[in-house]
């Protein structure tokens, strides 16, 4: 191998390693995001303020709290494993892990 084929790994080799250094990671669908918010897995409403939390996108914090109560959460859902198991949110997970979405804008249905 040449000295410039040499370099030209070595630059490839420190651009894969920034480029996953920068990269973050959603705990609910595991997709490589831009940005994520933490989430507390009980509510602080329930409880939670001083619990577990795991780094969501927004998508998946928008539709986790769409699609589930503070109850619920708080009762069923407080693992990310949980979480991931909830037949409520299989439809959404499904769709998610499928697309590049950074963004989504959902409320939770009115009652």
């Amino acid at each position: 191998m040449t000295r410039r084929q040499q370099l030209a790994q070595a630059a490839a080799e420190a651009a894969a390693r920034a480029q996953r250094s920068f990269e973050t990671r959603c705990g609910l669908c595991e997709r490589a995001v831009q940005q994520t918010s933490r989430h507390h897995l009980v509510p602080r409403e329930e409880g939670g303020r001083h619990g577990e939390t795991v780094d969501l996108c927004q998508p998946c914090h928008s539709s986790v709290h769409r699609f589930l109560t503070n109850r619920a959460l708080a009762q069923q859902y407080h693992t990310v494993e949980a979480l991931r198991a909830a037949d409520e949110l299989q439809g959404y997970l499904s769709w998610i892990r499928k697309n590049k979405v950074e963004k989504i804008r959902n409320r939770r249905a009115s009652s």
